[in-house]
């Protein structure tokens, strides 16, 4: 009989293994086993690599998020005046660790949390910071991103939208296009032009715009998957007053660098653990259905599982680094890089392990597809969200191998 020589992805090789010694953060670590000792809700899904884009929080969710904003778990990183932790990079590896050791996850508070909150830490005032923060940290607040447009994707510098100082106000007037979540949001940070005179890369404001009966219109955009959780959002004269402007006006651009880095880099220190979940189900499947004998198949597998190793060694890197206090920086763009494109090559190979299963949708209502056909058809479109693998690559190239540009 051949030996198994399949990717071996049983619970005790389970990559979360900067805390089995326990040489990181002790003291932290134990608290949160202690809390979650005593507060952890059974029956929860800990999540895969990519939350669905259509995916609608339930009961037990939306109580267990109330469990985390009331143990002080969420916004980790943020100072304690704003209703954070103050955890430094490493902390807030170790806290996401021993969620993901405990099978429960540790969910953020959407865009506002982990992409306006970091541009506002860096460049909004003290004012801003104690009047926005807050509010998301709450829920009371629920952001969507506004910088992509129909003809300003990848290069966002030549975006169209145009904002007009009028009082203490700006008004805005333009498209956006590719808005996850603006169907749930009600509030949107956005790009617009408010000085048309100036270089493409100034002249730039980054705006909290208010999303309710001001003039903005969501259209939602059904994907392949059957989601709509994509949006066009239309700005017909929609007002924001100029305390929502971070940064300063015509300074956004700068502003805008912050949150695509944050975009970018996500929780690069421990992403690799959702991968491993996903990766581990397909296994189960390739061998319930007998496709592990397929040479060809264990091959691909084997390449996925060292893959997903090398986003967490990758990830172990960021995590000596910000150890030492230094910042992702072009980093971000290498690991963005690297998840996406494994992605498109996992969402095949599922659908090669599945087999002519994968051509047929379950029966049921709506739109009903199974887990891996969402991972296929979603995982496409992860090369170009959060800027595509050529904007990627260019990145790259200048500022880390240091070529002249195009």
């Amino acid at each position: 009989m051949t030996p198994d020589t399949s990717p071996d992805t049983s619970p005790d090789t389970s990559p979360a293994r900067l805390g089995d010694a326990g040489l990181l953060e002790p003291a932290l670590r134990a608290e949160v086993r202690e809390w979650i000792a005593a507060n952890r809700i059974e029956g929860l899904d800990p999540g895969g690599a990519h939350e669905p884009y259509d995916h609608e929080k339930t009961a037990t969710e939306v109580e267990w998020i109330g469990r985390l904003r009331a143990g002080r778990w969420l916004c980790l990183s943020w100072p304690p005046r704003y209703g954070g932790r103050g955890l430094t990079g490493v902390q807030c590896a170790v806290v996401n660790e021993e969620f993901a050791r405990a099978g429960l996850p540790r969910p953020h508070l959407g865009m506002g949390e982990t992409l306006l909150a970091p541009a506002v830490l860096a460049y909004g005032t003290d004012e801003q910071r104690q009047r926005i923060l807050p509010r998301i940290l709450s829920g009371d607040d629920v952001y969507c991103q506004g910088f992509s447009e129909p003809d300003a994707g990848s290069d966002l510098a030549s975006l169209r939208t145009q904002g007009v100082v009028d009082g203490d106000e700006v008004v805005i007037t333009g498209q956006k296009v590719w808005t996850s979540g603006a169907h749930h949001a009600n509030m949107i940070f956005t790009l617009c032009r408010t000085n048309p005179d100036a270089p493409r890369h100034r002249g730039i404001s980054y705006v909290l715009v208010p999303m309710a009966d001001n003039g903005v219109e969501v259209r939602p955009l059904r994907q392949m998957a059957g989601a709509f959780g994509f949006n066009q959002v239309f700005f017909a004269g929609a007002r924001a007053p100029l305390d929502n402007v971070i940064g300063g006006l015509d300074n956004g651009w700068r502003v805008a660098m912050t949150t695509l880095g944050a975009e970018r880099g996500g929780n690069a220190t421990t992403q690799h653990l959702g991968y491993d979940r996903e990766l581990g189900s397909l296994i189960e499947l390739a061998r319930a259905s007998g496709r592990i004998s397929d040479p060809i198949l264990r091959q691909r597998l084997a390449r996925a599982f060292i893959d997903v190793r090398l986003m967490e060694y990758a990830g172990l890197r960021l995590l000596t680094a910000m150890s030492h206090g230094d910042e992702p920086g072009p980093a971000a763009s290498v690991d963005k890089l690297f998840w996406s494109e494994y992605h498109r090559r996992f969402g095949e190979l599922a659908m090669d392990v599945t087999g002519t299963a994968a051509t047929v949708r379950p029966d049921g209502p709506g739109y009903e597809i199974s887990p891996f056909q969402r991972v296929f058809l979603e995982s496409r479109a992860r090369c170009i969200a959060r800027g595509s693998s050529e904007v990627q690559r260019n990145v790259i190239a200048e500022r880390v191998l240091g070529l002249p540009r195009d």
